[in-house]
């Protein structure tokens, strides 16, 4: 909760801060929305085999810069291209272990009374590229938008971590994690304030992760808002 506090003021900090310049700024008839990208998700895992389940609350923060480049003479369509960054956690069932070997080991928590916290974590790098469009046009600085598009995401570190009766059980970048994470994207909103959807199209884990025989072919959907600044 402070942490989404603190994503708040600052989204409010820099659109005052833009409100200020838009006054003091001669009309660009080649202006571009070029932003940076703030955003908070509740996360979720699809594909989730019959006893995979979550618990807790979920979290993703992300934030970056997309370059916008129109596409049209009124400048209110756009293809848009970033650079950002993604942390993800995810509290559910699913324990990893480690035997003699080091060989990774996959069971399901059937009782979540005998454990404090079991989750795994994800920091990654993201390139988004967008459609993008909206009411905006030179003089407009608040205006409806849509865009839509495509997440590409490289894992730079994995965490999994396990607290409770059979002990504290932490490991840190499992090969069995994907390094490529890949979705569609989808924001719709108005001003600073916009409703974001990510579907992850690959699952988290690879094939070589696997729960009684079968591969774990969970994937991450992230729901939250996107507050964009100028």
């Amino acid at each position: 909760m402070k942490t989404l506090l603190i994503f708040i003021s600052i989204v409010f900090i820099g659109q005052s801060s833009m409100s200020q310049d838009a006054n003091d700024k001669v009309i660009d008839s080649l202006y571009k929305e070029d932003q940076f990208y703030v955003g908070v998700t509740y996360n979720l895992l699809g594909n989730r085999k019959e006893k995979l389940s979550q618990s807790g609350f979920s979290t993703g923060f992300h934030f970056g810069f997309i370059k916008d480049m129109p596409i049209n003479k009124q400048r209110n369509v756009a293809i848009g291209l970033g650079l950002g960054y993604s942390v993800n956690s995810f509290n559910q069932n699913l324990r990893v272990t480690k035997d003699n070997t080091g060989a990774i080991n996959y069971s399901v928590l059937e009782d979540n009374s005998t454990y404090s916290r079991n989750k795994f974590s994800m920091h990654l790098i993201e390139l988004p590229l967008e459609f993008r469009w909206r009411t905006s046009n030179a003089t407009e600085y608040k205006f409806w938008r849509v865009y839509t598009g495509f997440k590409l995401g490289y894992v730079l570190s994995n965490t999994t971590k396990y607290k409770g009766d059979l002990g504290l059980d932490k490991y840190s970048n499992i090969k069995d994690f994907n390094d490529m994470q890949y979705g569609l994207t989808l924001s719709v909103g108005y001003n600073t304030w916009n409703l974001y959807l990510y579907y992850a199209l690959n699952p988290v884990f690879s094939n070589k992760a696997q729960l009684d025989g079968s591969s774990i072919d969970i994937n991450a959907i992230k729901v939250g808002l996107m507050f964009y600044i100028l």
